[in-house]
């Protein structure tokens, strides 16, 4: 079996309160003043299981038939009769479509019924329908019901909360409308969608009520807090975001009803549903992920509308979407200005409803015409910040090489041979071409993109999980925990929240496994960025060297039809060849063919040595950038206490003088002499001796 392991989902904290109107009674206790407290679970985010083959369309559509189970086709669910509900309950039944309760996902074989609200794998339904598990009577397929805490807490605030045009000052309800851009949204609209108003935190209530009843399942919280000229809203759920699966607006769908809109936030949808009357649905998690538990419930509508978001992050978002409800009914629609997010565009006195019908089809030929893609075009010009991708937070040179991360790219990674002080005490590196640091320095890498909602999958064949973890969490608090373990909860609470997720690969390992294990991820988790370290470690090395190559070439390729096909960012990790010692890698040092570098469109080495003037100092070199074709090679300095890579100062005025000299390496001079230097090449190097180390005070993005 495989194992996805999962790291969470990021948290995002309310506005700080502060004054006496910030009472402990009704609050989340996360935001009762004083230590932090870890909050023990019996099992927080149970582990997902794949099965080695994964079962498709076809198998279980045969496999329904030969069971004799009677079932209907749908868009990215096939709909049966449920066996776990009792003929009691089938005789209530009004009709043949409402019988039909039962909701298989075509892709992973998840099911769930919506009448007795089972669910579990496709394994877990073949168990029960065989008669090898009674399941439903062990309560092993039962949905689980909220925590006994979460659930006291969500009433506590729920009963707390009152509707906002029920606050006893009428300047307060003014104040919170012009907060949340509520102006123009009337009181009806919020009486009908059950919003209320926490006036000790000053946020928005939005309820999770249960499907088929009324019962209070969850909530979410939304605070509004000053940003410059906007209001940047922060968000906090009950139960945490990873078990939060609240299609808001649900509960006012009639089975009628076939045509939907989307949206990432609960007031577009507000905005939304008041301006034009249509059915209207905010995705729990925004444009970060498309929970395919969800699926199920979408399942009725035959036109469903994606409405997103006013930026480009939205309108990739939102295609990755409709890839999952099936893009032959999805409408998206575009970002521009004068098609922004729904509640501004209600805001500003646009009509909605012509917006919506301006919707683009998802689904086209495989042939295009640049009519068809002149819009996407100008989108890109329009936004050039957005299309350079995700910027480093950790590391500013390397965005003023590389401009950002971006989805749909491979990044192949090497570094020199030599040099086993990297890692510290962490671990021992193997005998052999390692322990450079590039595991250490790519894990800080991703762990920078993590910390800004990049959906990030660690595929680690070298070493074990719970050392990367251990690796990445030290990189995260920026300073050892083994010493101040009484801060381990707090820093492992706030790691936990990351959209991390680990392979449980260690070894040799099969690509079409490897490739299958990342296709679902991306399917259910919405994987924005993997990391294969590496890929030697992956092959195996028992085969003879012609066929290593081919199969080496063979692996980047099936990489390379990854990355672009789902839109994905993979970064590759490949051992050099061995080179001499007086040499600098190249581009042409990857072990293995030219194809890893081909196929790359980004190439990054990590060197040691000639550029170095002391121990524990390195320079990354970018020397392929197919995005806008700047290279070049910037100085890096080893925390060791940390074990994080930090630029030194004066790095930007080095960046330049290097690619000014153009020397992206240090090569040997003409002379012939052994060890001599440019004079320019010295005087840049000086600049790098006073080391620079982040403050473990300062915290995290």
């Amino acid at each position: 079996m495989w194992v996805l392991l999962r790291s969470g989902y990021p948290l995002r904290i309310l506005l700080s309160l502060r004054g006496e109107w910030m009472g402990r009674r009704g609050l989340p206790r996360s935001l009762v003043p004083g230590p932090p407290r870890r909050r023990y679970r019996k099992e927080a985010l149970p582990a997902l299981e794949v099965p080695v083959l994964p079962v498709t369309a076809t198998e279980i559509r045969q496999y329904l038939r030969a069971r004799g189970i009677p079932f209907q086709d749908g868009h990215s669910c096939l709909r049966a009769l449920s066996p776990f509900v009792r003929a009691s309950q089938l005789k209530d039944q009004t009709s043949a479509t409402t019988s039909f309760s039962l909701f298989i996902n075509k892709t992973t074989g998840r099911f769930l019924c919506m009448t007795s609200l089972a669910e579990g794998s496709w394994e877990d339904f073949q168990a029960s329908v065989e008669g090898r598990g009674d399941g439903d009577r062990e309560g092993v397929l039962l949905s689980e019901a909220p925590e006994a805490e979460d659930s006291e807490e969500v009433r506590r605030i729920w009963d707390r909360a009152i509707p906002l045009w029920e606050l006893p000052e009428p300047k307060e309800a003014q104040l919170a409308r012009v907060m949340f851009g509520l102006t123009k949204v009337t009181d009806d609209t919020l009486r009908h969608f059950s919003v209320r108003y926490l006036r000790p935190a000053r946020s928005l209530v939005f309820p999770w009520f249960s499907p088929g009843s009324m019962g209070l399942r969850g909530l979410k919280l939304l605070g509004a807090e000053g940003q410059g000229d906007g209001v940047h809203y922060v968000e906090t759920t009950i139960p945490r975001p990873g078990a939060y699966h609240n299609l808001f607006g649900l509960p006012l769908i009639s089975r009628r009803d076939a045509e939907v809109v989307l949206t990432s936030r609960e007031l577009d949808s507000l905005a939304l549903n008041q301006s034009t009357g249509l059915p209207t649905l905010a995705l729990p998690r925004g444009t970060s992920c498309l929970p395919p538990a969800l699926l199920p419930y979408l399942e009725q509508f035959r036109r469903i509308v994606l409405w997103l978001g006013d930026d480009l992050r939205s309108w990739e978002a939102a295609k990755l979407f409709a890839r999952k409800l099936n893009p032959k009914r999805c409408s998206l629609v575009r970002p521009g200005d004068q098609q922004p997010r729904p509640l501004e565009a209600l805001n500003r006195g646009l009509n909605l409803s012509r917006i919506l019908r301006s919707a683009l089809p998802a689904w086209h030929k495989s042939i295009v015409s640049f009519r068809q893609l002149r819009e996407e075009v100008l989108g890109e010009l329009s936004n050039v910040e957005q299309v350079a991708g995700v910027r480093w937070s950790r590391f500013p040179d390397l965005n003023r090489l590389l401009k950002g991360h971006r989805k749909g790219e491979l990044t192949v990674f090497t570094g020199d041979p030599l040099g086993n002080h990297c890692l510290g005490s962490v671990f021992t590196p193997p005998a052999g071409p390692t322990g450079s640091g590039k595991t250490t320095f790519i894990s800080e890498y991703a762990l920078d993109l993590c910390t800004q909602g990049v959906n990030t999958l660690w595929g680690s064949f070298e070493i074990s999980n719970v050392r990367l973890a251990r690796i990445m969490l030290t990189q995260f608090a920026l300073g050892r925990l083994e010493d101040q373990l009484d801060k381990y909860d707090e820093w492992a609470d706030r790691f936990e929240d990351l959209p991390l997720y680990f392979m449980t690969f260690h070894g040799q390992q099969s690509i079409r496994t490897v490739i299958d294990t990342m296709q679902h991820a991306v399917y259910v988790y919405d994987i924005c960025h993997v990391v294969i370290d590496n890929l030697q470690f992956m092959m195996g090395h028992e085969q003879l060297s012609t066929d290593r190559i081919a199969a080496q070439d063979y692996i980047v390729g099936a990489f390379r039809k990854f990355a672009t096909d789902n839109s994905c960012h993979v970064t590759l990790v490949i051992h050099p060849r061995k080179e001499d010692d007086d040499k600098e890698l190249q581009t042409a040092s990857i072990f293995g063919s030219a194809k890893a570098s081909q196929e790359a469109d980004n190439v990054l080495i990590l060197q040691d040595r000639k550029l170095v003037t002391g121990p524990g100092k390195r320079y990354l070199q970018v020397s392929k950038n197919r995005f806008d074709g700047d290279t070049g090679v910037f100085p890096l300095e080893f925390n060791k206490s940390s074990l994080t890579f930090s630029i030194p100062p004066k790095s930007k005025a080095r960046l330049k003088k290097i690619k000014d000299d153009n020397g992206l390496v240090v090569k040997k001079p003409s002379s012939g002499k052994k060890g001599a230097v440019p004079q320019n090449s010295e005087t840049c190097l000086g600049e790098a001796r006073n080391p620079y180390q982040p403050d473990p005070s300062k915290p995290s993005r």
